[in-house]
């Protein structure tokens, strides 16, 4: 991970704050690695493009195109948006009048103000890539997905592809990298950014241990950065494009663009607070669906976190582990006799005091952890926890169906019975506990650490659900559990703004 830090809408932003672009960056780059410390989302490596072994890079990165024959010196004009640090088509631009009726010229997709713009810049031969892209991705049909974006780069390299300006005029941009031999020119700010996926692998030296298995992760707004023009520059410097893109979409509010202008900008800090940030974190990977845009909105967050985690996760962890149900606080025996195994799941009927239903149960728990192994390889996190969902509800069905606080313990043929529905229901919760870890690390830990489950057995390579059921050992029959630290999960309420827009 890590930040961008040159281009002009920097350098613009920092004069009229009164800074330095290099004071401006320090200060916003740390509030992005502030929101991700606080998220708990952990990096091998926080890139910043202003760092010096960046830089040199950038530097080597420009000599192989310019050694290859990829760049040339040429006269370029168009229409050019600061904001988005690219020159756009007439066909992606639109005319919108400002406060005093005057006409001006937008892109079509952000909205900001373009410019014509004139100057001498180095050019990257971007045109003679059209085939060999084109080519590199009938050949790796899955290496741009969701699939709607794979289809989108497909119809961009049906269109002409320009020559690409790889330059700015320095007298106009100063804060970003020199041009090798050449002070008159600045390489242009998207070239420079994109070459920090080789940077932080060690170029020019020891890139080549990783490249090219490298997955990004980007926003569909920087698809063609990522899917044209880096593709065709790696080429065009002797290296192979990215063996995966994977695009996300956009979060709206209330169905409209979060913008500055409309105050509807979701602040990370506060929704952390709100929520709890295991609470935020599953909801937006929860709702998050990557081929389109997911609309936000407080008592959405509330209603799903509640039922999910608070409930049906957190209620289910607190009945099957209470001191009515299992006075001994153990992890208690399987029976065979009670839950006896069957070759095949489909189309079983009762057998022992097994449903019909608890083997359809046991069926879902033990596919789970390959599930949801597929769906988080294949950027899909809102199917895997679709999924566990799903295996959550039907666990507590099992729960409820079988009524437990109901046998009498000291029958011993009835303590079998309730011994095997709460040791099926911890198996299921660890199972849930264990997959659940990379999305709610610290609800995860407290339930796994109430199930007694060590931190060496919570890989999601090894995870075996219910080896009993399968005549193996089960490391965590007899253990004494671990102790009850309270609620899961406290269930949230609404905010304040969201109570006063339903009155």
């Amino acid at each position: 991970s890590g930040t961008a830090g040159h281009g002009l809408k920097i350098q613009q932003a920092a004069a009229a704050a009164g800074v330095s672009p290099a004071q401006l960056c320090a200060r916003v780059s740390a509030l992005f690695r502030g929101a991700l410390a606080q998220g708990a989302v952990s990096f091998t490596d926080f890139v910043r493009t202003s760092e010096p072994r960046h830089c040199r890079a950038v530097r080597h990165f420009w000599a192989a195109l310019r050694e290859r024959g990829a760049l040339y010196k040429g006269c370029y004009e168009g229409w050019y948006c600061t904001a988005e640090e690219s020159f756009l088509p007439a066909s992606q631009l639109a005319e919108r009048r400002d406060a005093q009726g005057r006409a001006l010229k937008v892109s079509l997709e952000s909205g900001h103000q373009v410019h014509w713009t004139k100057e001498e810049n180095y050019m990257f031969r971007l045109s003679e890539f059209q085939e060999p892209l084109r080519k590199w991705l009938r050949d790796n049909p899955h290496v741009i997905s969701p699939a709607p974006f794979y289809q989108q780069v497909l119809h961009w390299l049906q269109e002409d592809l320009p020559d690409l300006s790889v330059s700015r005029d320095r007298s106009r941009l100063q804060w970003g990298i020199p041009v090798p031999n050449d002070s008159t020119q600045t390489i242009y700010v998207w070239v420079d950014a994109l070459v920090n996926y080789l940077s932080v692998l060690g170029s020019p030296e020891t890139h080549g241990e990783w490249w090219p298995a490298a997955h990004h992760i980007v926003g569909k707004d920087i698809l063609k950065f990522h899917a044209v023009y880096w593709p065709a520059l790696l080429m065009a410097a002797g290296l192979a494009p990215p063996e995966r893109i994977f695009v996300h979409s956009h979060w709206t509010v209330h169905g409209q663009k979060m913008s500055k202008s409309l105050g509807n900008v979701i602040d990370p800090d506060s929704c952390f607070r709100q929520y709890t940030v295991d609470g935020f974190r599953y909801f937006l990977l929860r709702q998050g669906v990557p081929e389109r845009d997911c609309d936000y909105y407080d008592e959405k967050v509330v209603k799903l976190v509640n039922s999910e985690l608070a409930d049906a996760l957190g209620g289910l962890l607190n009945r099957s582990t209470a001191l009515s149900i299992n006075p001994s606080n153990t992890y208690p025996c399987f029976s065979e006799s009670c839950f006896p195994k069957v070759s095949d799941y489909g189309g079983t009927r009762a057998l022992g005091r097994a449903s019909t239903e608890d083997y359809e149960l046991v069926a879902s728990v033990a596919s789970l952890p390959l599930q949801v192994a597929s769906y988080f390889e294949g950027f899909q996190i809102y199917k895997a926890l679709e999924c566990i969902a799903l295996c959550v509800r039907e666990t507590n069905g099992f729960f409820q169906r079988h009524q437990p606080w109901k046998l009498d313990r000291k029958e011993p043929a009835e303590k079998l019975w309730l011994d095997t529905i709460i040791h099926v229901t911890l198996e299921c919760l660890r199972v849930y506990g264990t997959l659940l870890q990379p999305v709610i690390p610290s609800t995860a830990d407290k339930l796994l650490s109430r199930l007694s489950v060590e931190p060496e057995e919570r890989s999601l390579s090894d995870l075996t659900f219910l080896p009993r059921y399968s005549g193996k050992r089960c490391p965590f029959e007899g253990r004494q559990l671990g102790p009850d630290t309270g609620i899961l999960f406290h269930r949230l309420e609404k905010s304040r703004q969201s109570q006063v827009k339903n009155k």
